[in-house]
């Protein structure tokens, strides 16, 4: 699969017959709408588009989650959401019989997902569990975070739901489940195994759930939807309506890279220009243009200055940029503006 931008001469949602969605940062921020979102699920859904919602998020139960959604306007069920605590769930399996005590800490969903797949709940590290299982919640504390530290230090497999560092909330960036593992680990110098984004665990169980002629990621973080997406070997579509910017886009490492970029959730109603290549190392999507010269990445912007046009402008300087780095050109960092400002949820 490239590791470049690709296009699409029909709408994504006529494309591809299944989305992994992302929560956070793309189909909602916190607990407010984002804009866009309902009006393009829901016609991506008329289209026939099939939809799952896969999140690194371990502390709601599906319910939960398809509720939250239902009263956006994305009307959802609980069998369409697919959480990291089911994944944590799925690769404590990988190593532990049924049965098994298990400390969890973290929210309803991972206590649910942990006992659904068989083992033995428990809170405290004196009851001797095999793993410790940790997902985020609001609640989580000192306390909970000691008994985890105790159960691994005293030879417990630490599993995490996922590694991210930070949250989107309705008031900005709040910190992660990664962040509350990292005390764990600081404490314990046990490197704690990931069931969540970027690995492709939860992609592929989705894609197992419903079936797929074509799956397309989307997802507003570099460094976990998308890089899922490039583990797992499918399509990612960037929105920017979330963590990661147009800006990061430009400087993304291959692993991390998106197929598509779009604006918000609308972008799956519209076909999806390829950059192209021409004279003097100009890369072209419609009216914008970039280039790299000595280092540097060069802007042609031309006269659109519709969402669609700043959206332009950042494949082309992704096309630009990738191509150069690609070949061993070092890019300077300072020459990379912040991009379609108004387009990254800021």
């Amino acid at each position: 699969m490239t590791a470049g931008l690709i296009g699409s001469a029909t709408p994504l949602a006529d494309r591809f017959d299944l989305a992994l969605v992302d929560l956070d940062g793309v189909a909602y921020r916190g607990h407010e709408p984002i804009d866009g979102a309902a009006e393009g699920l829901t016609a991506a859904r008329e289209r026939g588009m099939r939809l799952v919602f896969v999140t690194n998020n371990a502390s709601r139960e599906p319910e939960s989650v398809a509720d939250q959604l239902t009263d956006l306007g994305i009307v959802t069920h609980a069998s369409e959401v697919m959480t990291a605590a089911q994944a944590a769930a799925q690769l404590l399996r990988t190593r532990l019989p049924r049965g098994s005590k298990v400390l969890v800490v973290g929210g309803a969903g991972l206590v649910t997902a942990v006992r659904l797949a068989g083992y033995e709940v428990v809170h405290s590290a004196d009851d001797e569990p095999a793993a410790v299982a940790q997902g985020f919640s609001p609640e989580v504390g000192w306390p909970q975070l000691a008994e985890a530290a105790y159960a691994v230090g005293r030879g417990a497999w630490h599993v995490a739901s996922n590694l991210d560092l930070s949250l989107p909330t309705a008031r900005g960036f709040a910190p992660g489940n990664g962040s509350l593992v990292g005390a764990v680990q600081a404490a314990t110098g046990v490197v704690p195994d990931s069931a969540g984004k970027p690995s492709p665990t939860m992609y592929q169980m989705a894609v197992e759930r419903v079936g797929a002629r074509e799956t397309l990621v989307i997802g507003d973080r570099l460094d976990t939807d998308l890089g899922g997406a490039r583990a797992g070997g499918y399509i990612g579509l960037h929105v920017l309506t979330g963590v990661s910017s147009a800006r990061d886009d430009v400087l993304a490492v291959p692993g991390e890279r998106p197929h598509l970029i779009g604006a918000d959730l609308r972008s799956l109603l519209v076909a999806h220009p390829e950059p192209q290549q021409g004279e003097d190392g100009w890369w072209t999507v419609r009216e914008a243009s970039a280039r790299v010269v000595e280092g540097r990445l060069e802007l042609g912007r031309g006269s659109d200055t519709s969402v669609e046009g700043q959206v332009d402008v950042v494949r082309a300087a992704c096309a630009a940029a990738w191509t150069a780095v690609d070949a061993g050109v070092e890019l300077d960092p300072s020459s990379v503006p912040e991009l379609a400002t108004a387009l990254d949820g800021e």
